[in-house]
């Protein structure tokens, strides 16, 4: 359904518009429809075990007509098309494509912080992360918000680039709009908070589920990149950073609380020379979490943040790369 042209092209529209407000989204309409199905489901509830229940329905409720509903869409779009016709919806399906990739916005939303940082603007870099973080950013030094934005940076280059081609290759636009409902679910209710530490759990499983194999394609993409972007950066330091990202990859990857977004934090800790983790607030409530990588200097992070945009760009480059080579494969298979 999805051919490696059309691929190229969702990229290209991802990277040239983003997510304009003024464009309808896939992701804003399972947002609203999550909002209006866990209201309705929660009228009945009285016992954590009819949470655990209404939260599993939540689940199918979204899930399955998102992959059901692109399904059909793209075949009536398709279906008995010419000329004019045939061209306006392959546009439309380019454009839906491109609404499960978000680069652009990942990168302009951290770039945003890191240029309030670098104009000594503090309190306008905690805003800016607040809006791409669920911890409280309040009290974080600027050391603090530039660790953020690096591991948001590398947990969200799973989530909004490798896991969506990966989908998109393995079972084409239908599968790719239900992850993103997997993950737009996680991102609403999978929380474990009083509210959501039974009602969320079924979404916050099926993420960790969906992610497990993106999230370590993307520590291998990083660590690829690293030695990429050195390579033309610091030629004499690329094959050490790209051994140390996979190094600290190994060794620290596993010590966050997911079993996924601490692969591609820990391939960028290793990467860029950071120490990234350790305690965090959220909602008031201080989480401690595991340290990853090594101690760097608080001086370092600027410069690590900005070099951390750079390894995502290029681990999605590299991704989409990999992503159309294996939608060419599959068309000469299937040829």
């Amino acid at each position: 359904m999805i051919g490696p042209i059309d691929l190229l092209f969702a990229f290209i529209v991802d990277l040239a518009i983003g997510d304009p407000k003024w464009l309808p989204h896939p992701v804003r309409m399972l947002g609203a429809a999550i909002n209006k199905t866990e209201g309705f489901l929660r009228k009945e509830i009285t016992t954590p075990s009819e949470e655990k229940t209404a939260g599993i329905l939540l689940v199918l409720i979204i899930t399955i007509p998102a992959y059901v509903i692109t399904y059909v869409v793209a075949k009536v779009i398709l279906w008995g098309s010419h000329g004019v016709f045939m061209l306006i919806g392959m546009l439309l399906l380019v454009y839906i494509t491109s609404t499960t990739l978000a680069l652009r916005e990942l990168v302009r939303s951290a770039r945003l912080v890191i240029e309030s940082v670098k104009d000594n603007s503090l309190p306008a870099a905690r805003k800016k992360l607040a809006m791409i973080v669920g911890r409280d950013t309040g009290e974080l030094s600027e050391e603090g918000v530039l660790k953020a934005t690096v591991e948001t940076l590398a947990e969200n280059l799973c989530d909004g680039v490798i896991a969506p081609l990966f989908y998109l290759v393995i079972g084409g636009l239908p599968l790719a709009i239900a992850y993103k409902a997997i993950n737009t679910l996680d991102s609403m209710v999978g929380y474990k908070n009083e509210r959501y530490l039974n009602f969320g759990r079924a979404a916050a499983k099926l993420d960790d589920i969906a992610n497990y194999i993106p999230a370590r394609i993307t520590g291998l993409l990083i660590v690829a990149a690293v030695f990429l972007v050195f390579l033309f950066k610091n030629p004499d330091n690329a094959a050490s950073a790209a051994e140390n990202s996979f190094r600290i990859m190994r060794r620290d990857g596993r010590k966050h609380s997911s079993p996924n977004s601490g692969i591609p934090e820990a391939a960028a800790a290793g990467a860029l020379g950071l120490r990234l983790g350790g305690p965090s607030t959220y909602g008031g409530v201080v989480v401690e979490k595991p340290f990853i990588g090594d101690e760097a200097s608080s001086q370092h992070y600027l410069k690590a943040s900005e070099d951390t945009i750079r390894v995502v760009k290029v681990a999605s480059l590299i991704g989409l790369t990999l992503a159309i080579t294996a939608l060419i494969l599959k068309t000469i298979i299937k040829a």
